[in-house]
C-alpha cells in the first residue's frame, strides 16, 4: 500500500510522470488487442496468399502435364509425315518401319509405340489425331507387351488418413495416350500410330513438371515443393518422400481430397496432410479420354517452413511495435502535447505521401520552429509536385520521339535490307552475264580452229579408207577408234558454239505442255537405265503452259537426268521429275535424286562452263552451262539444292511469258541504281533520330 502510495503521489506530481502515465495507460490496453488482431490477420493474409501460389502452381502443372501430351502427338505427327516413314509405308519396307518407330520411341521416351493397319486397330475415329489419358488393365497390357503389365505392380501401403480399403496391390496402368493416323499418296488413311507413355513410375515427368514449378528460389530453405500423379486414389508417380531416400509410392490421398477430388470432381486447395505431414495442397481431377475422372493430379509444397517463417515475421513485428510505443512515451515525456501536435502532422502527410496520396500539413496553431517547419515543408511538397508534373510531361514526351524514331529507324533498315538484296542478285547477274560473254567470245574462237582441222581429217579419213579397200583391214578397228573421236570432237564443237552463239541455235519459241514433255522425255532416256539402273518416277501437278523450244527444253531434261543417273551409286538407286504450278508465273520442274550429292563448293561453280563433277573423260563440263544459258535466255532459272551423301534436287524455272535476257547493259543499270539507293539509306541510318 505504501510502494502504490508512492506512485501515485509521484505522478500527481511530476507532469513528465504524467505523460508516461497517458502514454501506457492506452498501451496496456490496446497492445495485447493488437497483438492478437494481427496475429490473426498475418495468419490469415499469409495463408491466402500460400493458397493463390499452390493454385498457380496447380494450374502450371496442368498446363505442363497437358503440353507434354501434346508434344507426343506432335511427335507421331511429325514422323507421319516424314518423307522416309511415307516411303517406307508405300513400299511395305516394314525393317524401315521399324526401325523409324524404334528411334522415335527411344527419343521421345513412349512406353510403347507401334502402327497398326485400318483393318486392325481398335482405336475410334482412326482419321483424325487424338491424345488423353487412359487406364489400361492388365489383360490390355499383356497384349500389348508383357513387360509393362510387370512394371506397374505396386502394393498398396497403409496410409493415415486415407479411406479404408480391402486392395493390397495396384496393377492397372495410366498412360499418355496419342494416335496418329497414317495417310496414303491418295489421301487415305491406312494405317494408325498408336503410343502411349506409361505415367506409372514415371519419376522423370514428374521431377520434370516439379522443377519447373518449383525453380530455385521460388520456396523458402526447408521447404520442398512436390508434384504427384494419382491412379484412382494410389500414388503411382510422386517425389513426396515417404522416408529419406524412398518415395511414397503406393501411399493414398486423404479421404477428404478424395471425395471432394474423385467423387465431386471439385479442385481441393488447403491444407492436407500428405503422407506423414502437412502440405499446403492444390489437387483437381485427371479426366480419361473417355470423360471419366480416373485420377488426381496434385502439386503442393512443405507447410513448416512458411509456419516457422510466420512466427517469425509476427515477432519481428512484436519486438518493431514495441519498440515505437517505448520511443513514443520516451518523446511523450520530453514534450508537451502542442509540441507534437505539427509533427504529428508532419509524419501523416509522410505516411499519405509514400502511398502516392496528396496531403498537406495546414495551419499550425503555434509560432515557433516546428510550426514555421511545416510551412515550409508544405511549399516544399507543392515545388516536388509541380517538378514531378513537369517530368512527367517530358518523359512522355520522349517516348513519344522515341516511339517514332524506332518506327522511323525500323522501316529504313527494312528498306536498306530490300536494297542490299536486291543489290546482291544484280551483282550476281552481272558477273555472271561478263563471265559467260567473255568465255563465249573465246569457246567460239576455240570452236572455229578446231571445226576446220577435223573436217580435213575425217574427208582424208574417207580417201584412205577408199583407196586401201581391202587392205585396210588389219587396222580397220583403230581407224574407226580414231574417226569415232572426230566425231566426238565435233560433238563438243557443236557444244561450245550453242554456248558460245546461243542466239543462232535459238529454235522456235512455241506454247508447250511441260507435263507432256516430260513424258516425251522420258522415252529419250531409258537407255540410260540400261547403263545406270535407276527407278524413275514422276509427279506431274502442273497445269500452266509455258513458252519455250520444246527441243531445247527437252535438251535441258536429258541432261539433268543424264547427271542424276550418273551421281547415282553403281547399285542403282531413285530418280524423280516432279512438276507444280509457279504461282501465276508459270510452271516448275524438279529433277531430284538420292545420290552422292554436292558440297558448298561444288553447287557454287555446277553452272560454270567445263566444269564438271565426273571422272575425267566422261564430260566436257558444257552440259549444265549450255542448260543453264537456255533457260536464262527465256527469262527463267535453275537452281540446285545438294548435301554431301543426301543427293540433290535441280529446279527449273519456266515462264508463260518469256522475258529475252541477253542485254548486260540493262542489268548494270539496275546494279547502280541498286548501289545508289543503298548507299542513300547507310547515310540515313547512320544519322540516326534527331535528339530533342
Amino acid at each position: 500500500m505504501r510502494f502504490a502510495h508512492s506512485i501515485g503521489d509521484s505522478v500527481r506530481r511530476s507532469v513528465r510522470q504524467k505523460l508516461l502515465a497517458l502514454t501506457l495507460l492506452p498501451i496496456a490496453v490496446i497492445l495485447p488487442i493488437a497483438l492478437a488482431g494481427l496475429t490473426a490477420w498475418g495468419a490469415s493474409f499469409t495463408y491466402d496468399q500460400l493458397f493463390i501460389k499452390v493454385n498457380t502452381d496447380l494450374a502450371v502443372a496442368h498446363n505442363i502435364f497437358e503440353r507434354l501430351q501434346r508434344d507426343h502427338l506432335n511427335q507421331l505427327a511429325r514422323l507421319s509425315e516424314a518423307y522416309l516413314f511415307r516411303k517406307a509405308m508405300a513400299e511395305n519396307d516394314q525393317a524401315t518401319v521399324q526401325t523409324l518407330i524404334s528411334d522415335l520411341k527411344q527419343r521421345a521416351g513412349f512406353s510403347f509405340l507401334r502402327v497398326i493397319p485400318v483393318s486392325e486397330t481398335v482405336v475410334e475415329e482412326v482419321d483424325r489425331p487424338f491424345v488423353g489419358i487412359e487406364v489400361l488393365d492388365q489383360a490390355t497390357l499383356l497384349e500389348i507387351d508383357p513387360a509393362l503389365a510387370e512394371s506397374v505392380q505396386l502394393p498398396l501401403l497403409q496410409t493415415r488418413r486415407a479411406r479404408p480399403t480391402r486392395r493390397t496391390r495396384e496393377d492397372r496402368a495410366m498412360l499418355i495416350r496419342a494416335s496418329q493416323p497414317v495417310m496414303s499418296a491418295g489421301g487415305y488413311v491406312v494405317a494408325v500410330l498408336d503410343g502411349g507413355v506409361l505415367l506409372n513410375n514415371n519419376f522423370a515427368l514428374v521431377d520434370a513438371i516439379r522443377d519447373l514449378v518449383y525453380g530455385p528460389g521460388s520456396l523458402p530453405a526447408g521447404s520442398i515443393g512436390t508434384v504427384t500423379v494419382f491412379l484412382g486414389d494410389v500414388r503411382i508417380s510422386t517425389n513426396v518422400p515417404r522416408v529419406a531416400g524412398k518415395r511414397a509410392l503406393g501411399t493414398r490421398v486423404s479421404d477428404a481430397v478424395s471425395r471432394a477430388v474423385l467423387e465431386r470432381g471439385d479442385k481441393w486447395i488447403n491444407r492436407a496432410f500428405v503422407v506423414n505431414d502437412w502440405y499446403i495442397s492444390a489437387y483437381e481431377p485427371i479426366v480419361d479420354i473417355h470423360g471419366e475422372r480416373v485420377g488426381i493430379l496434385y502439386a503442393g509444397y512443405l507447410e513448416a517452413p512458411f509456419r516457422a517463417a510466420l512466427w517469425k515475421t509476427l515477432a519481428l513485428v512484436l519486438l518493431l511495435l514495441v519498440g515505437l510505443l517505448g520511443l513514443y512515451a520516451m518523446l511523450a515525456m520530453r514534450g508537451a502535447k502542442s509540441i507534437f501536435r505539427p509533427v504529428e502532422k508532419m509524419s501523416r502527410v509522410i505516411r499519405a505521401t509514400h502511398l502516392g496520396q496528396s496531403s498537406r500539413v495546414g495551419e499550425v496553431e503555434s509560432q515557433d520552429e516546428l510550426a514555421e517547419l511545416a510551412r515550409e515543408f508544405d511549399a516544399m511538397l507543392d515545388r516536388l509536385e509541380q517538378h514531378a508534373a513537369v517530368i512527367q510531361r517530358w518523359a512522355e514526351q520522349l517516348e513519344e520521339k522515341v516511339a517514332e524514331r524506332t518506327t522511323e529507324l525500323q522501316q529504313r533498315n527494312e528498306a536498306l535490307q530490300r536494297t542490299i538484296t536486291m543489290l546482291r542478285d544484280t551483282r550476281r547477274q552481272l558477273v555472271t552475264a561478263e563471265k559467260l560473254a567473255a568465255l563465249g567470245q573465246l569457246t567460239a574462237g576455240v570452236a572455229h580452229e578446231i571445226n576446220n582441222p577435223t573436217q580435213v581429217m575425217l574427208g582424208n579419213l574417207d580417201l584412205l579408207m577408199a583407196e586401201l579397200g581391202d587392205q585396210l583391214d588389219p587396222v580397220r578397228p583403230q581407224i574407226a577408234l580414231v574417226i569415232e573421236q572426230v566425231y566426238r570432237i565435233q560433238a563438243i564443237i557443236d557444244k561450245l558454239l550453242k554456248y558460245a552463239r546461243p542466239g543462232e541455235y535459238a529454235g522456235y519459241l512455241t506454247q508447250v505442255d511441260v507435263n507432256q514433255v516430260i513424258r516425251d522425255t522420258v522415252a529419250l532416256v531409258t537407255h540410260m537405265q540400261k547403263q545406270h539402273p535407276f527407278e524413275l518416277t514422276l509427279a506431274l501437278e502442273a497445269t500452266h503452259e509455258v513458252t519455250i523450244n520444246e527441243q531445247e527444253l527437252q535438251q535441258v531434261l536429258v541432261n539433268l537426268v543424264g547427271n542424276a543417273a550418273h551421281a547415282l551409286p553403281a547399285s542403282g538407286g531413285a530418280i524423280s521429275i516432279a512438276t507444280n504450278d509457279w504461282e501465276d508465273l508459270g510452271a516448275r520442274i524438279i529433277v531430284s535424286d538420292n545420290g552422292t550429292g554436292m558440297d558448298e563448293d561444288q553447287r557454287n561453280q555446277i553452272f560454270n562452263p567445263f566444269y564438271s563433277t565426273k571422272r575425267q573423260g566422261e564430260g566436257t563440263g558444257l552440259g549444265l552451262s549450255v542448260s543453264y544459258g537456255l533457260i536464262r535466255r527465256y527469262g527463267g532459272d535453275i537452281t540446285v539444292e545438294s548435301q554431301r551423301g543426301q543427293g540433290s534436287n535441280f529446279t527449273v524455272w519456266l515462264r508463260s511469258e518469256p522475258l529475252i535476257l541477253e542485254d548486260t547493259e540493262e542489268v548494270a543499270a539496275q546494279l547502280h541504281a541498286a548501289e545508289a539507293q543503298a548507299q542513300q539509306l547507310t547515310l540515313a541510318k547512320a544519322a540516326g533520330p534527331t535528339s530533342h
